[in-house]
């Protein structure tokens, strides 16, 4: 069941506030990081297992050896672009505990001997950057930030970036692009941020859930943290759950927690009277369960991956029999083309290709031939391009037309009604 580490607080309005943070425990992390080894900082963060939290789920410590011990300034990105579709935790986690942010940040700054950091934030998330702006001045005159931080010798500058409402800032090193003042578009890998990021220097770049939830690895050690989740899948994950559920929302649950215990125990079931017809596990992207899948396979990254979808931003959509699978897929086409950055030839016609085949066959003017032009065009984009905005149009669709494919040939053959008795758009 849920698991609150890093979401203890978050029902108190006061945790928003320095104040509020410091009488719960604010900040006492950070005088105990400041007095360790910066290397047994990395060393416990690898051995506690903790994994990327914005949807690739590479290891973080791991992530931060790859710092070439150069002399060169290096930094500190902190992605809250979120953008994808079904995703808001790390909305959640900005508005009601942004100095916990910040102080995983700060230790995380010192371990890798950085200096200065940015917190790259969604240009539509208006309250999270007041939010986050205020607390990182309340941090300054604090002296949790600035020069000689609690009698440390280090010194660390944070500041706020904010995006213009781009998905594809999400990736890595399109928001390295936005954030130098260039277009947002993605950088060929390698040279990776590691090597060569912000302004052409060693950079890492983290999501929020995860630089917060290094103030509990250091806290209460690694062997401590990894008491929850798997032995693969370590911790504890923050979920935006949305779609038919009775009650919606973020939850932290321990990874490898089964997906019918969140839904059905935590976020209430189903509404009354509804049946469960599929669940997208990780965002968008992800390429979607059906309700048989979805009641046997478990929250972790090896476990979905065996189901043949993926963890991703641990955004769950829960979809019942009142859903139509040809409206939702044709929305998410739609939102895919719109958000490329038409850098590369697969991706830019791709999502143009699929949008419109979906969009003609969610309104009644599909052909018999469109479901495996779908699948053959989604095929040709995948693994072609620099960045993976392509494979994640490319993957759902597939997953969709393939599972649900009765449906998307009852559309094409009758233009009036959907296999799952919901009308069209």
């Amino acid at each position: 069941m849920q698991v609150k580490l890093l979401s203890e607080h978050y029902d108190k309005p006061e945790f928003q506030t320095l104040g509020g943070y410091e009488r719960h425990g604010g900040y006492v992390v950070l005088a105990k990081a400041l007095k360790m080894d910066p290397n047994a900082i990395i060393e416990e963060v690898k051995a506690s297992g903790l994994r990327g939290r914005g949807g690739a789920g590479f290891p973080t410590g791991t992530k931060w050896s790859f710092l070439p011990k150069n002399g060169e300034p290096r930094y500190l990105l902190c992605n809250a672009d979120e953008g994808e579709p079904g995703t808001f935790k790390d909305r959640v986690m900005m508005e009601k505990a942004p100095h916990q942010l910040i102080e995983g940040m700060i230790m995380s700054s010192f371990a890798i001997g950085c200096k200065k950091s940015y917190i790259y934030i969604r240009g539509e998330y208006t309250d999270s950057l007041r939010i986050v702006g205020k607390a990182i001045q309340e941090a300054y005159k604090a002296g949790y930030l600035g020069k000689n931080i609690l009698g440390s010798g280090f010194d660390h500058d944070m500041d706020v970036y904010s995006g213009a409402g781009a998905y594809i800032c999400g990736e890595e090193t399109g928001m390295i692009s936005s954030l130098e003042g260039l277009k947002g578009q993605p950088k060929l890998k390698p040279p990776f941020p590691a090597v060569q990021g912000y302004l052409r220097k060693p950079t890492i770049v983290n999501n929020v859930e995860t630089l917060a939830a290094v103030k509990y690895i250091i806290r209460d050690g690694a062997a401590s943290y990894r008491k929850h989740g798997t032995e693969k899948s370590a911790g504890t994950k923050l979920f935006s759950v949305s779609g038919n559920v009775q009650r919606p929302g973020t939850y932290e649950v321990p990874l490898g927690l089964p997906l019918k215990v969140l839904i059905n125990d935590i976020c209430g079931g189903l509404k009354p009277g509804r049946k469960l017809k599929a669940v997208i596990p990780g965002g968008s992207s992800a390429p979607i369960l059906t309700a048989d899948e979805a009641n046997k396979v478990t929250m972790d990254y090896e476990a979905l991956a065996q189901m043949g979808s993926m963890l991703g931003s641990g955004a769950v959509i829960v979809i019942d029999d009142s859903n139509c699978m040809v409206d939702m897929l044709s929305t998410i086409m739609h939102f895919y083309h719109h958000e490329s950055c038409g850098q590369c030839t697969p991706c830019r016609e791709g999502t143009g290709w699929l949008n419109k085949i979906t969009h003609r066959i969610a309104h009644g003017h599909g052909e018999s031939k469109d479901i495996e032009l779908i699948k053959k065009v989604s095929e040709q984009m995948m693994g072609k391009t620099i960045c993976a905005l392509s494979d994640a149009a490319a993957m759902p669709a597939i997953s969709f037309v393939t599972k649900f494919r009765d449906e998307f040939e009852t559309y094409i053959k009758k233009g009036q009604l959907g296999a799952g008795g919901a009308a069209h758009a």
